[in-house]
């Protein structure tokens, strides 16, 4: 018999060795009262499928915890994958990224996905999740598993095997189908049971159970916008051919990796200056006297603020910048979220009284002194740093509330110009799991704020659950209301932050929480080929995190 501590149940629990982490789940449901999907042992999130030969650490999960909403959508995606095969043999499915609340998909060969293809879809998912099927997890030589990907028409997950060249490969088969993925899946079709599929543009949102009533599927809202900005860099993606992570790792093999930075970073500027060129339109007409530049944490509005000044510098205006950030309130004395953390992403971790004052009196024509936000000591400071309008002079605002209508209710809509700015990820893995705009941010944060801030890995991983809360109150309903969107990802930077990222991630204990989500990063990135940080230019945004900038922060 074999000693497992069940962290749930705070106590020892005996279990035969080889017995799996379902049976053990089955045995003490009553006593955790809700039902697992998945579980973390040793802090590592495993499937339930897990069997347990030594002692172990294990804290059981359900669908709305933790890993658990990740491995919930994971499943849904091969349950679709199987409709798919199912209802239109030999078609392919891409799972492209998440918007509207959903995951948009595309069913290759239609030009438009038809309503009675998506009642078909949703017709045989629900079919097998009412048969319960097993989602059987295996491991295999990774030579085999491209051969077999290879002969199932997954092309791009052979290609991203051979490129980032693991030694083994974990996949899963359901109902004769095969698919990877690089976390765990549910045991069975039944854990799955609340999804829809709705039609949208060319192809169809897969909605997995809405997060505050995990009782139904979530409802898409409207993001013509943030479509917009994606199908724009997804047929850019096209164009230079890296599409997925496979493809690039090739670029970066055959030593392209200069060119695909260089036509990267042109397009970055190229958009910037469309931008400002509308901006400097509406400035010309009367309006737009301040640019307000928002967006979620670590998606780049500092160097981006700072590349538009210089776009509408050639334009003949004046840019003068503030940030946002400088008018934090002392730590202390910030708000604090459910889980009693400082809450960051409050409008009202802002002094809102003292950025007011200054801005009417810079308005006003006044010489105003601004303060300097110190990270490390959470206090404000003065440093000299004096702004006062000319002629030709244009405010540029810059922060994540730059949007919210509260913060500028006493300027007229016309004086203001929205800029939403987010890492709009758009490459994938493969055709079934892509890169989450999320991810792309976080590891961008656990970089900076190591780097400039003091803050560790373990510390900033922790606190970002709270973030991504803030972030849906107080920046994400805002997002439609921009004037333009300026997206911020670039195609080559998560193999340019593999090493730097991977490093800092090796750095939080395994005897923590937080070790689940560094060691599925650590996962996530072992894909990429490195890039050589040297390559990028001192003017591009993924300076702002890697350091080296040419720009002041």
């Amino acid at each position: 018999m074999i000693k497992i501590y069940c962290k749930n149940l705070d106590r020892y629990i005996e279990i035969e060795g080889g017995a799996t982490l379902l049976s053990l789940a089955v045995s003490v449901e009553t006593e955790l009262g809700f039902h697992p999907i998945c579980a973390r042992v040793n802090n590592k999130t495993e499937s339930l499928s897990y069997e347990v030969y030594t002692p172990k650490l294990v804290e059981f999960q359900a669908c709305t915890q933790g890993s658990g909403p990740r491995v919930y959508t994971r499943s849904l995606c091969m349950l679709l994958y199987r409709a798919v095969a199912a209802v239109l043999p030999g078609t392919r499915l891409t799972i492209e990224h998440s918007i509207a609340h959903g995951y948009y998909c595309l069913l290759h060969g239609f030009e438009e996905v038809g309503d009675d293809i998506v009642a078909a879809l949703k017709t045989e998912m629900r079919r097998l999740v009412s048969l319960d099927l097993p989602f059987s997890r295996h491991e295999a030589l990774t030579s085999d598993a491209v051969q077999m990907f290879d002969r199932e028409g997954l092309e791009s997950t052979a290609l991203l095997l051979r490129t980032a060249r693991p030694l083994y490969t974990t996949y899963y088969t359901l109902d004769g189908v095969s698919d990877s993925y690089y976390g765990a899946l549910a045991p069975s079709t039944g854990y799955v049971p609340v999804f829809d599929l709705h039609r949208y543009k060319r192809g169809f949102l897969l909605m997995p159970f809405d997060p505050a009533n995990p009782a139904r599927a979530a409802r898409p809202i409207r993001q013509e916008k943030m479509y917009g900005a994606f199908t724009e860099y997804l047929r850019f993606n096209r164009i230079v051919g890296v599409s997925t992570v496979g493809e690039l790792n090739t670029y970066v093999g055959s030593r392209r990796a200069a060119d695909l930075i260089n036509v990267s970073e042109a397009l970055h500027e190229k958009a910037l200056a469309h931008i400002s060129d509308d901006i400097t339109r509406r400035y010309r007409e009367g309006g737009a006297r301040i640019v307000l530049i928002a967006g979620p944490s670590s998606s780049g509005k500092t160097t981006t603020t700072k590349r538009l000044a210089i776009q509408l510098m050639t334009n003949l205006l004046k840019p003068q910048m503030i940030s946002l950030d400088d008018y934090f309130i002392d730590r202390e004395l910030t708000p604090r979220d459910a889980d009693g953390d400082y809450d960051y992403e409050s409008l009202y971790a802002l002094d809102l009284e003292q950025f007011n004052s200054d801005f009417n009196r810079i308005l006003a024509g006044e010489e105003v002194e601004l303060p300097t936000y110190n990270f490390e000591l959470g206090r404000r400071q003065y440093k000299g740093n004096r702004i006062k309008l000319e002629e030709g002079s244009i405010l540029l605002i810059e922060g994540i509330h730059g949007l919210n209508p509260e913060l500028t209710a006493n300027i007229p809509e016309a004086m203001k110009y929205r800029v939403y700015v987010s890492a709009l990820t758009t490459l994938s893995l493969d055709e079934h799991n892509w890169v989450p705009t999320t991810d792309n941010r976080l590891l961008r944060r656990i970089i900076r704020d190591h780097k400039y801030r003091g803050t560790s890995a373990e510390e900033t991983i922790r606190r970002w659950p709270s973030v991504r809360r803030g972030e849906e109150k107080w920046i994400f309903p805002y997002q439609e209301n921009a004037d333009a969107m300026f997206n911020s990802s670039l195609l080559f930077e998560l193999g340019v932050i593999k090493d730097y990222a991977e490093s800092v991630l090796r750095g939080v204990p395994s005897d923590v929480p937080e070790y689940a989500e560094a060691y599925r990063l650590r996962k996530f990135l072992s894909y990429f080929v490195p890039i050589n940080p040297a390559l990028i230019p001192s003017t591009s945004l993924l300076r702002e995190f890697l350091g080296g900038s040419s720009f002041k922060y």
